[in-house]
């Protein structure tokens, strides 16, 4: 089996992710939170954001979408079946950092982004919705 050839242009669905998770992190400082950790991984699975708000360990998935998307909002894309990852790599997370009997929250930071420009990577937050206690 051979492996696709990469055509040296980066994968948008990549790009456009990165971008929301690096808007996502930057709101979360501004409204005082504490980034413990960003892509944590392990083999359950990918954190997005681990923070921290007073003493409250904060894990957030963030869902990027373009504008005018067909699939669905970002929020609605964080399913059953996705919470229960997110709440299987979490323990592992905090096991591995031994944050026991410690409050924790899962949240959704859901970004829609339209294109600005005329350039393929530029893309401008047109909705930034933070959805506390999503599950």
């Amino acid at each position: 089996m051979t492996k696709p050839e990469r055509t040296g242009k980066p994968d948008a669905r990549r790009a456009i992710g990165i971008h929301g998770e690096s808007e996502a992190a930057g709101y979360l400082l501004d409204k005082g939170y504490l980034l413990l950790d960003r892509n944590w991984r392990c083999r359950s699975g990918e954190l997005d954001i681990v923070a921290k708000l007073e003493s409250t360990i904060v894990i957030v998935e963030v869902r990027t979408r373009r504008a005018g998307g067909r699939f669905g909002t970002a929020v609605e894309s964080v399913d059953a079946r996705k919470q229960l990852q997110v709440r299987s790599t979490a323990e592992v997370y905090l096991s591995m950092n031994k944050l026991h009997g410690i409050r924790i929250r899962f949240d959704v930071i859901a970004i829609t982004l339209a294109q600005s420009g005329r350039e393929p990577d530029a893309y401008e937050v047109v909705e930034l919705r933070h959805v506390e206690a999503a599950f």
